[in-house]
Parts: structure tokens; sequence; C-alpha cells
């Protein structure tokens, strides 16, 4: 297990103190490091956060690829922003294609993105929507890889409950039961398309304007 520490447990006092089992290894902060399989031909490179508000481009700091065997690197990072999450330690795609890793394991994102090219590139997003601004199915990545080359990418889906947002149109209601009656049938339509066992939480979301506002 490689564990590296991002915005959320920069070495905080929790961390230190934590005991981890001896299979545990957690990347350093003041300085990129690298974690070689030997018998998987691979070698992982990552750096943790010292500050939770790392705001600098590690990925400059981190070390050139290792010759004949899988680089992976591990970094938390917002990229190059655009999304919800704060901007911590920013990057650009350019710059993490061109360090010559065969794959990139990101953190901090919690949306699933995923690019292709001279490396691949992959935000898992979390395991498990918190809430309803994190709607849909959620889960982790399995990779497979042969000879120092990325083979597939494939999305595992771990979550135990999953968010939805619903909009009802009710501008053709003209009362109160016709509105009910258009719910019901989006929430069933809603389930048919989700075809998951998986407990649903739905924010419904009536619009237009209708005799049965009142």
């Amino acid at each position: 297990v490689y564990v590296l520490y991002g915005n959320h447990d920069a070495e905080s006092e929790m961390t230190k103190k934590l005991l981890l089992p001896d299979n545990v290894h957690a990347f350093e902060a003041r300085k990129a490091t690298s974690f070689p399989i030997p018998h998987l031909k691979v070698v992982l490179h990552g750096r943790s956060f010292k500050e939770a508000a790392t705001t600098e481009n590690l990925v400059t700091s981190y070390p050139d690829p290792v010759p004949g065997v899988l680089n992976i690197g591990v970094l938390h990072t917002a990229l190059e922003g655009g999304s919800i999450h704060p901007n911590y330690a920013p990057c650009s795609l350019d710059e993490l294609h061109a360090k010559g890793y065969a794959y990139w394991a990101l953190g901090h994102v919690h949306e699933h993105k995923v690019w292709t090219g001279a490396s691949t590139i992959v935000f898992p997003g979390n395991l498990q929507g918190r809430h309803i601004r994190e709607a849909g199915a959620r889960g982790a990545i399995l990779v497979t890889a042969e000879d120092g080359q990325i083979e597939s990418v494939e999305r595992l889906y771990v979550d135990v409950l999953r968010w939805f947002a619903l909009e009802v149109d009710v501008s053709s209601c003209q009362a109160m039961s016709d509105v009910v009656r258009a719910i019901g049938t989006s929430l069933e339509k809603a389930m048919l398309d989700a075809a998951s066992s998986i407990p649903m939480a739905i924010r419904v979301t009536v619009r237009g304007r209708t005799p049965a506002h009142g």
C-alpha cells in the first residue's frame, strides 16, 4: 500500500502519530520519492503535501522515469483548475505527458476523468458520493499493464448509495394531482434507467409555470 498525503492530511499531527502496518509506505513531503517494486518491474514516484494549501507545481520536482520498468506518477493536484475544488498543486496535462511516465494516478478532484496520449492520466474520482453535488456512480480504478505498457483502465463501482438530481417539468399540469403523477412517473423512469439495486437518494426539482402552483 502506497499513501500520498494531500490537503486534508498534509503532515498533520494526527498522521504523524498514526502507527501504520509494515506494508504501508508513505511518500515524503520535502522532496519527491520513488518506491521500486522489482518483482513487478514497477516504480512509483510521488510527493506528499507538506502544507494543506500547497499551491506550487510539484511535478517539476518529480524524477525522470526509470528505464525498462513501468513508471507511475502519484500526485494530489487540481490539475489546470476549473473545478469546484481548491487549486492546489496546479500543473498542466502537457507537463504530465512530457514527464515520460506511463501512468499518472491523480487525487483531489472527486470526478472521474481519463486522458490518454504519451501518458495515461486518471482521476479515479471518490469511492462514494457524499452529497447531491457528487451525483452518479462512484468507484475505483483497476489498471492492467504488460511489459511497461498500459493495457486497460477499468472503472470498478464500489459505492453503496447514489445521489441523483431529477428535474420535473410540470408546465402542462392543471392540478396538484397531475404534479404528483408527473413526479411519480419521472421517479419510476429514473429508477429503471439506473438499472441498479443500489439505494438512490434523489433530489426532485419542480420547474414550469402551472395553475397548480398555489
